[in-house]
């Protein structure tokens, strides 16, 4: 008996096949092999094509299946997890009316900025958590405005993950931690927000039914088998964006518990049991995957866009694109606490949510051309990196999030002994690393959701802790120097 997860990133489409009695990922593969590209007809602009995550999709799934060698009637269960904050628009043919304007896409702040003010920004806070900035609710209103014949044709907008489970099963809904994720969610009514959709204009009837994070969502057609090697009538039990679903995979559930990454953005989430908001909303706060009417369950997410991106960037542009990431480690490693008096403020993938929408893009300080080598700049912009985490965790905490331990999957930013070093120091927190991913957590929470276990605690009980970095063993004043250095720079 198997489960089947797929990860629907910005940079590539993953597929995991995980044993359901075991708890082991006996195969996994991604496509494409390069990243996926983002097209910006201006600055600040990001769109993606859904049919490309299709088709990579396609392509993981006939490869998880090969390389497994399993009989596809013997998956039980699918989860999907997905890049959150995208806007998919589909006619009433279910044919995509124009690329997916995706999470870093920062055209449609404006738009939210105005709704804040108009509905009122502590009625707004206290009903949807969250100011609606350039999530997904916005992202409608600037097709709206600017792009009104194709508005018109819209029958259903959906999140980039319930795109993809249309796909597969020719059903069109949303879950309430999708809706929450687009601002379209109201905490204290709990039912769609009417100030939202008053606001902007938008008719309730685009808006899909909402279905079940965790149970039957419908169920593999006999065209998308075909197209992916599956069995037909596999159920669909599971799908969430891809930061819920990440602390999913690291078992991160009860009020407390905190989950992170570092790929292309940064995330930190923690797990809330009580309604609040950040007043100048810094932060943002979403329905977990088990949040429901009788039982508060909020995430917490602290997003920085300029995370893996930066990381990516110097590789191709100061790296000739020849080094991997890992000697760009080993080469940042060679640099001492501080790099030398350098310091990078990692801020260029669009306006960042924690600096309350403001775009101040990346920029480098303190360079000598006498003194300073490609190695400090490495470690500056991991530090850079790092330090911008802090920055949030300390607007976290003062919403009452206690930071002491920090989960994390064995990737991206996280294999870099530096990065969870720095991180572990200036933080205060314990790091833990586990051998997972989105995918794999998707396909065990699709077990959940088909009732293959009984509980998360069963689902992950085979969870596999690989290091564990201890910040009293490494604690340095010098971190603490570099971190207020380059937090004066802000």
């Amino acid at each position: 008996m198997y489960l089947l997860g797929y990860d629907v990133g910005s940079s590539s489409v993953k597929a995991s096949i995980v044993d359901a009695e075991t708890g082991k990922t006996v195969a996994s593969d991604f496509f494409p092999k390069v990243e996926m590209p983002m097209y910006a007809q201006r600055a600040g602009w990001a769109e993606q094509d859904p049919e490309m995550w299709w088709n990579n999709l396609k392509l993981a799934s006939v490869s998880v299946l090969e390389q497994s060698g399993i009989q596809s009637q013997d998956i039980k269960a699918i989860g999907i997890s997905w890049q959150m904050h995208g806007l998919v628009m589909i006619d009433k043919n279910r044919q995509l009316l124009r690329p997916s304007i995706i999470w870093c896409d920062s055209r449609a702040v404006p738009y939210g900025e105005k709704a804040f003010e108009a509905i009122g920004e502590k009625k707004v806070l206290s009903h949807l958590l969250n100011s609606p900035g350039n999530f997904t609710a916005s992202k409608l209103a600037w097709v709206k405005e600017n792009e009104p014949e194709l508005y018109a044709r819209i029958d259903k907008v959906m999140l980039p993950g319930d795109y993809i489970a249309m796909k597969l099963t020719r059903e069109v809904s949303v879950t309430v931690e999708g809706l929450s994720e687009g601002i379209f969610w109201d905490f204290k009514e709990n039912k769609l927000s009417q100030d939202i959709l008053h606001h902007f204009g938008f008719d309730e009837a685009m808006i899909p039914e909402v279905a079940p994070v965790f149970g039957l969502q419908g169920r593999v057609t006999a065209s998308a088998a075909d197209e992916l090697g599956l069995h037909p009538g596999t159920p669909l039990c599971y799908r969430a964006g891809d930061q819920p679903n990440n602390a999913v995979s690291l078992n991160v559930f009860n009020p407390g518990e905190i989950a992170s990454t570092a790929g292309t953005s940064g995330v930190v989430y923690g797990v809330l049991d009580e309604v609040k908001y950040d007043p100048l909303s810094r932060v943002n706060i979403f329905a977990h995957v088990n949040h429901s009417q009788e039982q508060t369950r909020l995430g917490v997410l602290l997003c920085i866009n300029g995370t893996g991106i930066l990381n990516s960037w110097i590789r191709k542009n100061m790296a000739s694109g020849k080094m991997s990431y890992n000697d760009m480690n080993h080469l940042a490693a060679a640099s001492p606490i501080g790099a030398r008096g350098i310091s990078v403020i990692p801020f260029g993938n669009g306006a960042e949510r924690v600096l309350e929408n403001r775009n101040v893009e990346c920029s480098f300080h303190g360079i000598n051309f006498n003194i300073h080598s490609l190695s400090d700049i490495l470690r500056a912009a991991q530090e850079g990196i790092v330090f911008s985490f802090q920055y949030g965790m300390e607007v976290m905490k003062e919403i009452g999030m206690d930071i002491r331990v920090i989960r994390a999957g064995n990737a991206n930013m996280f294999l870099s002994p530096l990065f969870r070093e720095t991180l572990a120091s200036v933080s205060g927190a314990q790091i833990e690393l586990f051998d997972t991913d989105g995918a794999a957590g998707a396909a065990k929470a699709a077990g959940m959701g088909a009732g293959i276990y009984a509980s998360n605690e069963e689902a992950f009980s085979s969870l596999k802790k690989i290091t564990t970095v201890d910040p009293d063993n490494i604690r340095s004043s010098n971190y603490q120097e570099a971190y207020q250095r380059w937090k004066s720079l802000i």
